[in-house]
């Protein structure tokens, strides 16, 4: 079994986009993203942190806006107008969840998706499925970099997505039957999942439960995307694929921690410095 090492292909590329920012720099331009973080739950502050780290690894330039957990939705929605108009910055997200108080989806709505590098507005999400993507979802698009590094074709593959949010599950598909794959989306009220599941080529789990896929889901010499982050019954990390029982069946598979997660980041910074060259070619 090939390990999918995401943390070693974002490292592999730092180079290369690094060159790019550098390249961006000389013509005058700097590529800027901007993140808005509300409260303090500790683990958007953790994905916060990752990503000014590796932003600023790479040259770009990181702007944190924190908000107290009690800032009024029509203070949230005017900071989010300016950065719209913020000619410095390329690209920005909401980092979510948001309080009660605040309405996610008009929160949302109110980022120009020019400069959605979540790619979560609806304008956003619709150029997705039509094949015209202005930005990618982060995750989604790099689970396509990861296979792409590791040269997997996803060209008439039976592709299997264990959850259907709009994160991670409804974008993934979206990719890959971009790079004709067939496509098939189950979620928790799915009937016969083993059946279905141990038929992909391609198996992709997002669905948030500790080590619930079995090789008895899995097909013999598929490639298995564990896109969990959760916790086992002794405290430890884990994914939602159990790794110790599906090793030995799969041909390639990530490991959690240090397969997707670091590929998101990846997948977030090279679509700001795309933006960036956008504006400098524009």
């Amino acid at each position: 079994m090939k390990l999918l090492e995401g943390k070693k292909v974002a490292a592999a590329l730092d180079d290369t986009m690094a060159q790019r920012v550098a390249d961006l720099k000389k013509k005058g331009v700097t590529p800027g993203l901007a993140v808005i973080l509300v409260g303090d739950n500790s683990a958007s502050s953790v994905y916060v942190r990752n990503k000014k780290r590796r932003a600023e690894k790479l040259g770009i330039n990181f702007q944190l806006i924190h908000f107290e957990e009690s800032v009024s939705e029509k203070e949230l929605l005017e900071k989010i107008d300016e950065l719209n108009h913020d000619q410095t910055v390329d690209g920005f997200i909401v980092q979510l969840p948001v309080p009660d108080h605040i309405d996610e989806d008009k929160v949302i709505e109110a980022i120009d998706p020019r400069k959605d590098v979540d790619g979560f507005t609806p304008i956003s999400v619709g150029n997705l499925w039509i094949g015209t993507p202005l930005t990618k979802p982060a995750t989604a698009s790099g689970i396509l970099m990861m296979l792409d590094h590791y040269d997997v074709d996803l060209d008439g593959k039976n592709v299997v997505i264990v959850g259907r949010s709009n994160i991670v599950g409804k974008p993934t598909a979206a990719l890959m039957l971009d790079r004709n794959a067939t496509v098939t989306i189950t979620h928790s009220h799915t009937k016969n999942l083993k059946e279905i599941t141990s038929k992909a080529d391609v198996l992709v789990v997002a669905i948030g439960k500790a080590k619930f896929i079995t090789q008895d889901y899995v097909k013999d010499q598929a490639i298995v995307i564990d896109v969990g982050m959760d916790r086992d019954e002794f405290g430890k990390l884990c994914g939602d694929v159990d790794f110790e029982d599906v090793k030995n069946k799969a041909a390639m598979m990530t490991p959690v921690p240090g397969g997707v997660g670091p590929m998101t980041i990846t997948a977030l910074v090279d679509q700001v410095i795309e933006l960036a060259e956008g504006r400098a070619n524009g």
